[in-house]
């Protein structure tokens, strides 16, 4: 199988702590503390290209025109759609600014350089005295520097290059993931889109099991960041009991992410058996009592990649055996994670299947406020996200009743008979809930779809498709027959 290559860099945290520093929710000492590991990094790591790219006073996206140095000339700029993605906001008013020094950046280009410098040299050499093998892993430091330093398109075009000599799968496989953690970087989502695909292509055509497994994660994770919740779900979940993906992202986010998509994208039978009850969130996110049962054997929320394929066929039984939580998933790389509250995420969860539709507003405001609104990922879609969670607490409640008082929902809800009339009345209005409201009366009334008539209005409607097309077609031949004549 192989240890996976090209995984060390980027490292995507720093480009959370630079989402941070422009994001309105963030404190002015989370601002701080993430100024603080961007200047290390950029430092440790001589990250000159990235630093121009974030400070520059003319060029940077972070900093204001003329802001950091007064020799440089003012300038009215436009963020790029790439920056935009990579920052919180496209106009971001910094409270924490990275300011800017001219002769940092030249010591860390110089540094660059220099290292450059000797790969090419090392190439130069490997090409008249060794192999391609040694020329190959050249050309493997040098995408893998100008990834670390943050020069992304001469860091792609190296990745392109080695995949180009490669002829081991599993090495163009983590050659292609680590394009895909560049898109995510700099929020690049066509290239996150187009590069998982191609990784996709590549593991089907005979990837083994762990960058199977590994590539389920990245693709959920990027179908987070373009909202397509209900797709990624079932990846993110599937992933809880073989994560090994730590330079994505740490186990607790993925849980957070996991949750989140389940919550709002499955069934409720769904729900239930693969985040309720699921026992790799449960022991993240459960109490006491919940994490040692989940440890203990409970069955897992999902299969593995490719589960299917090695299962024999004493595995066709009616009760499934009960499988443990992966400890070594618990505890790999754990001890740098930053400690996180889940109480919100599993008040949300209860409360939602448990129909407690009062904390779970509130649980929902909580969770908005601790993770949605303080995540890169989750920042852009916080809005649809709640927008979609109220309406599937609505559509919970309302389907079963077939009248409902209006106040007496608002107080389930834990809020005003007012707020509630507005809210309804937008997805009324857009068809996402079959029911009308009568204001006068004060109740509530659902207009519970008819199977049959449902079914008598598709014909119909597929009948005039039918027809329309026949005619068109018959104005067709007919007009061909009178050119023949």
């Amino acid at each position: 199988m192989g240890d996976p290559q090209f995984a060390k860099y980027p490292d995507l945290q720093l480009s959370q702590h630079i989402f941070q520093l422009t994001n309105p929710s963030s404190t002015k000492t989370a601002k701080q503390a993430s100024l603080k590991s961007l200047q290390d990094a950029i430092s440790e790591h001589k990250m000159a290209p990235l630093y121009r790219h974030l400070a520059h006073p003319v060029d940077g996206v972070l900093n204001a025109p003329g802001e950091g140095s007064a020799q440089q000339p003012t300038s009215h700029r436009r963020p790029s759609s790439s920056a935009a993605t990579l920052l919180a906001t496209r106009n971001p008013t910094l409270e924490v600014s990275l300011p800017w020094d001219e002769k940092l950046y030249e010591s860390l280009k110089a540094e660059n350089e220099k290292e450059l410098e000797a790969i090419q040299k090392e190439e130069d050499e490997a090409a008249e005295k060794a192999g391609e093998t040694e020329v190959q892993a050249a050309r493997g430091k040098r995408a893998e520097v100008y990834t670390r330093i943050g020069d992304k398109e001469k860091a792609i075009a190296s990745f392109e290059a080695v995949f180009e000599k490669t002829g081991i799968l599993g090495t163009k496989i983590d050659i292609v993931l680590a394009i895909i953690r560049i898109g995510l970087f700099f929020g690049d989502k066509v290239l996150a889109k187009k590069t998982v695909e191609r990784a996709g292509t590549l593991v089907d055509s005979g990837g083994d099991w762990d960058r199977r497994n590994r590539l389920k994660a990245y693709h959920g994770l990027h179908l987070l960041t373009v909202r397509s919740y209900a797709s990624g779900a079932p990846l993110l979940l599937d992933s809880l009991s073989t994560f090994t993906s730590y330079e994505l992202c740490n186990y607790s986010s993925l849980v957070i992410y996991a949750i989140l998509a389940g919550s709002v994208a499955l069934k409720r039978v769904d729900f239930k058996s693969k985040v309720v009850d699921a026992p790799e969130i449960k022991a993240i996110v459960g109490n006491a009592e919940d994490k040692l049962s989940a440890i203990s054997g409970q069955t897992s929320a999902g299969p593995a990649a490719g589960d299917e394929e090695m299962a024999d066929a004493s595995a066709s039984s009616a009760t499934p055996a009960p499988t443990a939580v992966n400890l070594t998933t618990l505890g790999v790389q754990q001890d740098s994670e930053v400690a996180i509250d889940f109480t919100p995420l599993a008040k949300l969860v209860k409360s939602l299947y448990e129909g407690d539709y009062k904390n779970f507003f509130a649980a929902l405001g909580e969770v908005e406020v601790n993770f949605l609104s303080q995540d890169r990922y989750l920042h852009e879609h916080r809005g649809w996200f709640v927008r979609e969670m109220r309406l599937r607490g609505y559509q919970q409640l309302l389907q079963s009743y077939r009248v409902v008082g209006l106040q007496s929902m608002a107080t389930d809800f834990g809020v005003t008979v007012d707020f509630l009339d507005r809210d309804l009345a937008k997805f009324i209005a857009a068809d996402r809930i079959p029911c009308t409201i009568d204001r006068v009366k004060g109740i509530i009334e659902t207009n519970r779809p008819d199977d049959k008539n449902k079914q008598y209005a598709d014909v119909v409607k597929q009948g005039d498709q039918l027809i329309t097309k026949l005619q068109k077609y018959g104005q067709a031949v007919r007009l061909r027959g009178s050119e023949r004549g």
